[in-house]
């Protein structure tokens, strides 16, 4: 790796770490389009699944005064059993199709919610949450976008922002250590790609550092918008996969 792309790789991952820390989440989407130029699919997934255990492990520690375990374990509970079973789906499914049927329903979501005043959910129950904790994991197991469905759920409930990074935030942490046991079974993480993860580590914990001081200033309104932009994203980075613009 020559200097010029060593340094757009740090500034990625600084970026992506400031995508992280401000909020909770889409840390991939920032990075993914960068590293696919001069990585390999593997390597960038690995990538992804380690430093997003590096920025959500930070950010469970940094607002560990509110995380809500006993909350937050229906939907992890689901995610365990969703990662592998979404990954045994990969095999009997078109991946393609189903990558754009999801984000296009995520981009109509967004865009709705973006247009229209923010939707409250009333129904809840651990059965619901153990439900979509699961279809959390499937997705991810999937398209390898960790914590979409329960960011969602969040949201519809329209929580305050502090409530809701205090249940999504341990529910991508775990949704993440499964996702790493995955790609170890798979071969995924070799020295090369270790040897990239230490690099990066350090302008990855910086970034979530930052993004962690500019959410401390937001109010739930901001924060609802920059969510929902964000899975608007998500959307179009699956209707239109980073891939093509290799």
């Amino acid at each position: 790796m020559d200097g010029l792309i060593l340094t757009i790789f740090l500034l990625a991952s600084f970026l992506g770490g400031v995508t992280s820390g401000l909020a909770g989440f889409a840390m991939g989407l920032v990075v993914s389009g960068v590293y696919l130029h001069f990585l390999t699919p593997l390597q960038t997934a690995a990538l992804i699944v380690g430093y997003g255990f590096a920025t959500q492990g930070y950010g469970v520690w940094a607002l560990r005064h509110a995380v809500r375990w006993r909350s937050a374990a229906p939907f992890i509970v689901g995610g365990l059993i969703g990662v592998p079973a979404g990954t045994i789906l990969l095999t009997y499914i078109d991946p393609a199709n189903m990558r754009i049927g999801v984000g296009v329903l995520l981009i109509v979501y967004s865009v709705y919610s973006l247009a229209r005043p923010a939707i409250k959910l009333t129904h809840e129950g651990v059965p619901a949450e153990v439900g979509v904790g699961f279809l959390n994991g499937l997705l991810a197991g999937m398209t390898g976008l960790v914590g979409i469905v329960v960011v969602i759920w969040c949201q519809l409930r329209n929580w305050p922002k502090d409530v809701q990074r205090a249940i999504f935030q341990p529910v991508l942490l775990a949704t993440i250590l499964t996702s790493t046991a995955s790609l170890s079974i798979a071969g995924a993480v070799t020295t090369e790609t270790a040897k990239l993860y230490l690099l990066g580590l350090p302008s990855m914990l910086t970034g979530t550092w930052v993004g962690l001081r500019l959410y401390g200033r937001l109010n739930d309104a901001v924060f609802r918008k920059i969510i929902l932009i964000l899975l608007l994203v998500s959307g179009v980075s699956l209707v239109v996969p980073f891939s093509m613009f290799r």
